[in-house]
């Protein structure tokens, strides 16, 4: 599949001024005050910007961090990783995969199985409940 790509004039019509902000200017929300960090329902969670889906509620796990956690993504080729060396830290960002948005980034302290902890903006995702 080939990336989707717009201007930021696109993505501003497209999105809310938070979630353009977050995915195509790589800002953070504030902790606690995405409705999303606390969704318990079955279902999936995909790219705000393009609609991909990216994790299941199955590796949702509350970090009490503030932000939607995850201990994976849903597929290998969901979401991308570049280092981040912002803010004088070293992190991982983790992107969509197809259209590049901001998520947020990966941690090495998450629970088992993978040890990871995947803390992602919530202004950066929808959410789709599972219709069952």
């Amino acid at each position: 599949m080939s990336k989707i790509e717009k201007s930021d004039a696109e993505w501003q019509k497209q999105l809310s001024p938070e979630s353009f902000c977050i995915t195509r200017q790589h800002a953070t929300e504030r902790a606690f005050t995405s409705p999303l960090n606390n969704e318990k329902r079955k279902g999936m969670f995909a790219c705000i910007c393009c609609g991909k889906e990216l994790f299941g509620s199955d590796a949702k796990f509350d970090s009490g961090t503030g932000w939607p956690s995850f201990f994976k993504p849903l597929a290998e080729d969901s979401v991308g990783e570049t280092e981040d060396r912002s803010l004088f830290m070293r992190r991982t960002e983790v992107h969509c995969a197809d259209c590049n948005a901001h998520l947020g980034h990966v941690f090495p302290d998450g629970p088992r199985p993978s040890g990871l902890r995947y803390c992602i903006n919530g202004a950066a995702l929808t959410f789709k409940p599972d219709e069952t």
